[in-house]
């Protein structure tokens, strides 16, 4: 009679670590190693923090070598004046950092993190993964995902960008560009628009100003001063540029570029509307665009893009806008999400925004 063979519990050869800023190194190390999400990095966490945001940083880690395998950073906001162990609703973009094509290892990272949340308290885990829907990864992600008792929901960040490959030389990235953008991009260079980056925080407030003045003319909501403030100090200089295109000593436009583990992001833009015609904008995304590849970047994300290709879409011109720089549209697979606490997850929505 054969001796039956033993069953290995893959859970037992892992443990689930909560990190502290003493292991930050071996955290941004393995970001930048796989190619980690800037909403992923221990900075976002700060950034979200005096907004409410209480950032929980996790490791999957190997015990036998003590090799990270995985992370998350989750983000955890409570109801007014209450603590979080009374209970939280947990938020996680652009993550977890962890191979979608080892099933095991991703149910045994679920099946600690599952765990860990419930016994701290979480009413619902949303996340909202960095993966290309059109990739191998993608349907075996949402399979995982659905056999873990996560269903769809409605997601907070942008499910369609365009990126732009910098791999190859500036002469190649011209050329990518629409016809209209190069001569664009030469005519405000001619025109004497010249772009610099922000120096202080009278440049920042500057640049807040014309985004509030972007935000009446093109209808989208923005956040406190401080709020752009806080992002720039925790960024800059190594992780952002506040890029700023000036003509004859007024400022015209201005663009907050973030870079992290060789991927730049455009993540907000403001512009005058006043001298229009000299088309500071389109130099302002070429320099950031030379910067980020002169960082070692090797994509540059211009965040964010309609749902559809619609002309009706409030947001047509910014599509047209981003497309003509030659980059490639990427749909993501949306936002899933876990319900560990039903009874108080209807009530839970109301105070989380």
């Amino acid at each position: 009679m054969a001796t039956p063979q033993r069953v290995v519990n893959p859970t037992t050869h892992y443990t689930l670590r909560t990190v502290h800023a003493a292991q930050r190194p071996a955290w941004e190390d393995f970001a930048d190693e796989r190619g980690g999400h800037l909403l992923q990095s221990w900075q976002w966490g700060e950034i979200k923090a005096p907004s409410g945001w209480s950032p929980l940083r996790l490791a999957l880690v190997e015990q036998q070598s003590q090799q990270i395998v995985a992370t998350a950073q989750i983000l955890r906001r409570s109801a007014p004046h209450l603590p979080l162990r009374a209970g939280y609703l947990a938020y996680m973009p652009k993550g977890p950092l962890l191979d979608w094509s080892h099933p095991t290892l991703c149910s045994t990272f679920f099946t600690h993190l599952n765990a860990h949340l419930s016994r701290q308290g979480a009413i619902a885990l949303r996340l909202e993964p960095d993966v290309d829907a059109e990739s191998a990864s993608a349907a075996l992600m949402t399979q995982q995902l659905r056999a873990l008792a996560f269903q769809t929901s409605t997601p907070v960040q942008p499910i369609r960008s365009i990126l732009l490959d910098l791999t190859p030389d500036e002469t190649t990235l011209l050329t990518q560009m629409k016809e209209k953008w190069r001569y664009n991009v030469r005519l405000a260079a001619r025109k004497g628009v010249s772009v610099r980056e922000a120096a202080n925080v009278e440049d920042v407030r500057s640049w807040y100003t014309l985004l509030q003045t972007t935000s009446t003319r093109d209808q989208f909501g923005i956040h406190t001063l401080d709020y752009y403030l806080h992002a720039w100090h925790t960024l800059a200089p190594q992780h952002a540029r506040l890029l700023l295109a000036e003509h004859e000593g007024h400022l015209l436009a201005g663009i907050f570029v973030s870079l992290y583990a060789r991927q730049a992001i455009y993540l907000y833009g403001a512009s005058s509307n006043e001298q229009r015609q000299l088309m500071p904008n389109y130099l302002l995304q070429w320099e950031a665009i030379r910067w980020a590849k002169s960082m070692g970047a090797s994509s540059y994300d211009f965040w964010g893009i309609p749902a559809t290709d619609n002309s009706d879409e409030a947001m047509a011109g910014v599509y047209r806008f981003k497309s003509g720089w030659g980059g490639r549209v990427v749909q993501f697979p949306g936002a899933f999400e876990r319900v560990y606490r039903p009874l108080l997850y209807k009530v839970a929505q109301r105070f989380v925004s």
